[in-house]
């Protein structure tokens, strides 16, 4: 769990799938091979023609209303575009081609695809839509919408330019059939994720909006856009909230993999500009839900009547960390001197005292990360052993040689001395890069500028420790700014790389693909607009991405990521903070749950349901 306001994106988990599944059989090349689902990670579990996903209650009640809250604000309901505040929840507006399952890892079934299928070589992938999925206006999803789609969300989101970088062509072969073409073979992970894609209506995005005009899916929007998924928009007030209510008449709601979902009749999102704001708002009762990501907050702030008397629940749930490996971390950027140099950046670690903020301001809740996949199977411990010694092998003239002798550990503070003997420390790599304390000010000896640089964050909550490690800077003489900026302004300045330092979390799935290379790779350092906040350009970093990408099975896959995970921590690229593996979740007692939450998912409020609904 993160201690932080403003960052936790619910989406954290979806975004990320894998790479190794079903095959089709041999020799069935001439008669394609179509799956009703796609698993990255061995056998599916649901077979052709299941009734429901096992999580959910199909009995479950349709009825009553939910309010959930959201940091920041927006000015946009355009689902593709990269540009302006995008609202939250435009998920329940759009279907995608498959629907992932919570309780599988990297697995997803049809939804407006019924089936989906590939040759031998992964050349290609044919998606085949239902023909009852209908979009809201009661018109077919149809193959066009689909290219349409996916060629807008490549041309308006550079992320995606990476993310589908290796799939060149998309076009209708059939009545409801479309092909995505490769310009590589053998990437398992290509089917699955164009699975996600979000597919939108291309006659009404070329159609004519309620003013009278052309609308223009390259602009942003407030107009109420058109989907084909379970919700549509009802109201908003711009920035401030919005309101979505549940289609009676959508088309896929006896659907396998969306009964016993969808159960509330509407889903308000409210949005604020201060964390603290927004939690009077839930303490109050006019938000039903709510994520702490403040240990502070989850040990001391319940104590107002409603928790004290239980119409406040309070849970601790591991299900959505299960599966996901996170990177949470102060950022500094290398396109910038002096980060560009690695004693720097090692400095900087030395100066962050993790133990004294986790025992003074977080109650001991939280352990430091020490893997870019923290808390799974990927993460790497130890030397490097078997396979993946053999992978680091192959990139050893490329890679640092310390990945071959010495586990990487965060340094260790809590006490005065291990304090001072980590800012010693720091001290001796900054003279090393180059720097040197005159009277109290680090300074550089080439050019005598002092070593200077801001902290850019996006919320007030995570000045709780980006303050405490300016000030253990300023001890080694270095002055760091914090700057809290509004959610617009931190977006901009994020996507163009606008910053000294900042504070980024990256999710990671159990099969790691495709994405990596935005998070890691050296084309993305130059794109605005990727995850490659650090800035990094590395031979060997590439190379072990590529491993990833092509891994021909789920051992080759663990060792090639356990590689990846230890050259990129040998390197400092960042400063490593922290995290909780347990969701801190609290809710108003208005709601009934399946006895069993989804395996990898608290499944809220997709397969909750209201109890005022349930009683009538």
């Amino acid at each position: 769990m993160l201690d932080f306001g403003g960052i936790v994106r619910t989406n954290l988990v979806a975004a990320f799938l894998a790479m190794s599944f079903l095959l089709p059989q041999a020799g069935k090349a001439q008669e394609p091979t179509w799956h009703h689902g796609l698993s990255l990670v061995g056998e599916l579990k649901n077979p052709s023609g299941f009734e429901h996903f096992s999580y959910v209650n199909p009995d479950a009640p349709k009825g009553g209303d939910v309010r959930l809250s959201q940091a920041g604000t927006f000015d946009s309901f355009n689902p593709l575009l990269v540009k302006g505040e995008v609202a939250a929840g435009l998920g329940l507006v759009f279907d995608t081609l498959l629907k992932p399952a919570e309780d599988e890892v990297s697995t997803a079934y049809g939804l407006l695809a019924g089936g989906v299928s590939f040759p031998d070589d992964i050349s290609s992938a044919t998606f085949r839509l239902r023909a009852e999925a209908k979009w809201a206006d009661g018109k077919p999803v149809t193959p066009e919408d689909v290219v349409f789609s996916f060629e807008k969300a490549k041309e308006l989101n550079p992320r995606n330019q990476s993310y589908y970088r290796h799939v060149v062509a998309a076009e209708k072969t059939g009545d409801r059939d479309v092909t995505f073409r490769f310009d590589e073979k053998n990437n398992h992970e290509l089917p699955n994720i164009l699975g996600q894609i979000r597919v939108v209506p291309k006659h009404w995005w070329e159609g004519t909006g309620a003013d009278g005009k052309p609308r223009d899916i390259t602009r942003t929007t407030l107009e109420p856009v058109m989907g084909s998924g379970p919700y549509r928009i009802a109201s908003f007030s711009p920035g401030s909230t919005i309101r979505y209510e549940r289609r009676p008449d959508y088309w896929g709601a006896t659907l396998n993999v969306n009964v016993g979902q969808n159960n509330f009749d509407s889903i308000t999102y409210s949005f604020f500009g201060d964390r603290d704001v927004e939690f009077e708002a839930f303490r109050s009762g006019n938000i039903d839900y709510w994520v702490e990501n403040q240990a502070l907050r989850w040990v001391t702030g319940f104590d107002f009547p409603a928790a004290k008397e239980g119409r406040v629940k309070r849970e601790e749930v591991p299900n959505p960390f299960r599966a996901t490996g996170v990177m949470q971390a102060m950022v500094p950027n290398m396109r910038r001197k002096p980060f560009d140099d690695e004693r720097v950046r090692q400095a900087l670690n030395y100066a962050l005292d993790f133990e004294e903020l986790n025992r003074t301001s977080f109650f001991n809740q939280y352990q430091r990360v020490n893997s870019f996949f923290f808390g799974t199977e990927l993460a790497s411990a130890g030397l490097p052993q078997g396979q993946e010694l053999e992978i680091l092998n192959e990139v050893k003239d490329l890679v640092p040689p310390e990945v071959f002798t010495a586990p990487y550990a965060n340094p260790v503070g809590g006490t005065p001395q291990q304090a001072r003997d980590n800012l010693r420390k720091a001290i001796e790599l900054l003279k090393e890069a180059g720097f040197e304390l005159k009277g109290n000010r680090m300074v550089n000896t080439a050019t005598g500028r002092p070593f200077s640089f801001e902290i850019l964050l996006s919320s007030p909550a995570l000045e709780r420790v980006a303050l405490p490690y300016a000030h253990n800077l300023k001890r080694i003489g270095i002055e760091a700014r914090v700057r809290t900026v509004d959610a617009s302004q931190y977006t901009n300045r994020e996507r163009a790389f606008d910053y000294d330092m900042t504070w980024q979390v990256w999710g990671q799935s159990l099969s790691p693909g495709n994405e990596q290379a935005d998070y890691w790779g050296s084309k993305a350092a130059s794109r605005e607009g990727s995850r490659n906040y650090a800035g990094i350009v590395d031979p060997g970093v590439d190379k072990l991405i590529e491993r990833i990408i092509f891994a021909k099975d789920r051992e080759t896959l663990v060792a090639a990521t356990k590689a990846l995970d230890r050259v990129l921590l040998a390197h400092n690229y960042i400063i490593p903070l922290y995290y909780k593996l347990k969701a801190n979740i609290a809710y108003w007692d208005k709601f009934e749950r399946p006895a069993e939450l989804p395996k990898y998912s608290i499944g809220f409020p997709d397969v909750w349901w209201s109890k005022n609904a349930a009683a009538k």
